[in-house]
């Protein structure tokens, strides 16, 4: 079965970088899509990116391109979110789900039910 393990979240000043690590086990990532999202204290949970299974497509959220990035590390079994010029409202519990043979859909709230694994989350924190 898989499991994810998401990684490198932390605090960082307005205007920094991070790289988030979704880890994966138990089998090979190519064969599902895999998206990240992330939730702020008090509000819904939001998709952030997605990669479709066979690193088809990837959409990032249209109010987060430019600065939010997704790629898949296939020797490492791993998908990285790499996210420049943080604001303080990018600060959230960051997670990565993935769904078996899932093409992602450009509509993002298409994208949570059809996750089967989900990681535990990493907590970003951006102080301004």
């Amino acid at each position: 079965q898989l499991q994810l393990v998401e990684s490198g979240g932390g605090e960082v000043q307005s205007g920094g970088s991070l790289r988030l690590s979704c880890d994966a086990s138990g089998d090979n990532l190519d064969w599902y899509g895999v998206a990240w999202f992330r939730q702020a204290p008090g509000l819904e949970r939001e998709g952030v990116a997605c990669s479709s299974f066979g690193d088809t497509y990837v959409q990032v959220r249209s109010f987060l391109r430019g600065r939010f990035t997704l790629s898949r590390d296939t020797v490492k079994n791993t998908v990285i979110l790499e996210a420049t010029n943080l604001k303080p409202e990018d600060t959230a519990t960051y997670y990565c789900a993935a769904g078996r043979e899932y093409a992602c859909p450009d509509y993002s709230p298409a994208w949570a039910p059809r996750m089967d694994s989900w990681g535990k989350g990493t907590l970003v924190t951006i102080s301004s």
